[in-house]
């Protein structure tokens, strides 16, 4: 099954941008629906986009127009480039790989955004 190391969290300015990426290993990472979802602070985790193996994206509404998922299935690594940060943005984002009885997850990367 696939294993997940999430990377490029950070702190940024609010109106800033970073790019996180996933990167799996030891799976057919093309067959799987992949992920991201956050957890705020003293919050559960949500989803913020996800990509189907056909490269249907889907995004949480407040993300929309500003995070971009995408997918490399050759080298085997999800991004997520997020623009125009938001202080409310700020939470530890995980990466998430779905198929069949397969729910997994990284151990993910913190995200401040803060002046």
């Amino acid at each position: 099954q696939v294993q997940l190391v999430e990377s490029g969290g950070g702190l940024v300015q609010p109106g800033g941008s970073l790019r996180l990426s996933c990167a799996a290993s030891g799976g057919i990472f093309s067959m799987y629906v992949m992920g991201w979802y956050r957890q705020p602070p003293g919050k559960q985790r949500d989803v913020v986009a996800t990509m189907t193996p056909n490269g249907r994206m889907d995004y949480e509404d407040s993300v929309k127009g500003r995070f971009t998922i995408s997918r490399d299935n050759a080298k085997n690594i999800m991004y997520l480039q997020m623009n125009s940060l938001k202080p409310e943005d700020t939470a530890v984002y995980y990466c998430n790989a779905q198929r069949l009885q397969y729910n997994l997850w990284g151990r993910g990367t913190q995200v401040t955004v803060s002046s």
